[in-house]
């Protein structure tokens, strides 16, 4: 009897606590609840930030916008290419200016023809002789001399960039961020 007795005790204690709960009001399976739950938006919260950040990069590889060509007097008479840049620059006698290079279709490198006759054509509301056009390989765009289109699907003219003088070592600039107008030059 003793042992039932006992038994009845701890049975009684047991439901009693259960009934009314720890003094914090917090059982067992609620905390591990609450414990579970936080750690799921823990780790959905992480998985999200790192989501987001992937988004911006550390680093942008896009070439400088800047960039310095070389000394004015490496430069022929003509047009050099760079090909890196994907523009040309053209030098008659002491004057410089440059042309970008990329189609303005798709964003092909158009390649310089010369003529093996010149050809008179009106641009502009002018008469210009051209010896040199610019072609577009991929599907066929045309462009006059000075970069206007006239031919194919090319939505606009090709694009002058803004040329300088480095201060420094008196490089020619080219500058692809700042464009210019046709009748730009730069004067050395």
């Amino acid at each position: 009897m003793k042992s039932m007795r006992l038994f009845r005790k701890r049975e009684e204690g047991v439901a009693s606590r259960g009934a009314q709960g720890p003094a914090t009001g917090q059982t067992r399976r609620s905390w591990l609840d609450r414990t579970g739950l936080a750690a799921l938006a823990l780790s959905i919260t992480g998985i999200g930030s790192a989501f987001v950040r992937s988004l911006f990069p550390n680093v942008l590889y896009e070439p400088a916008q800047r960039f310095k060509a070389g000394l004015p007097e490496q430069f022929s008479e003509g047009a050099t290419f760079l090909e890196d840049q994907r523009v040309y620059v053209f030098r008659e006698q002491k004057t410089f200016y440059c042309i970008s290079a990329v189609c303005t279709h798709l964003g092909c490198t158009v390649k310089m023809v010369n003529l093996n006759q010149p050809k008179t054509v009106t641009i502009g509301g002018r008469q210009v002789q051209e010896r040199r056009e610019f072609h577009c390989p991929c599907h066929g765009s045309r462009y006059y001399s000075d970069g206007t289109n006239y031919s194919g699907p090319a939505p606009t003219p090709l694009a002058w960039h803004k040329l300088e003088i480095a201060p420094d070592d008196g490089s020619l600039i080219v500058d692809l961020s700042t464009k210019v107008g046709r009748d730009f030059r730069l004067t050395v």
